[in-house]
């Protein structure tokens, strides 16, 4: 069995977790993040679902991190 992770850097899932972790800071302070296939939700009009897509951004860019210290030691 081929291990994906194989081929990748070590660094790259570092910096897509910091990518994606970074995206949730922005979107945070200007109250609208992108969803996938529908285009922006803002803050105001949708509050559930922005915090939503926010909290699995963050989700994945600390996991992106995590997996990448599991993966270096």
């Amino acid at each position: 069995m081929h291990d994906w992770h194989a081929q990748l850097p070590p660094y790259s899932l570092l910096i897509v977790g910091f990518i994606f972790i970074f995206a949730a800071v922005v979107w945070t302070y200007t109250g609208k993040a992108w969803v996938r296939f529908h285009g922006w939700v803002y803050r105001a009009e949708k509050p559930t679902r922005f915090w939503w897509e926010v909290a699995m951004y963050y989700f994945v860019g600390i996991g992106l991190i995590g997996y990448f210290l599991y993966f270096v030691n």
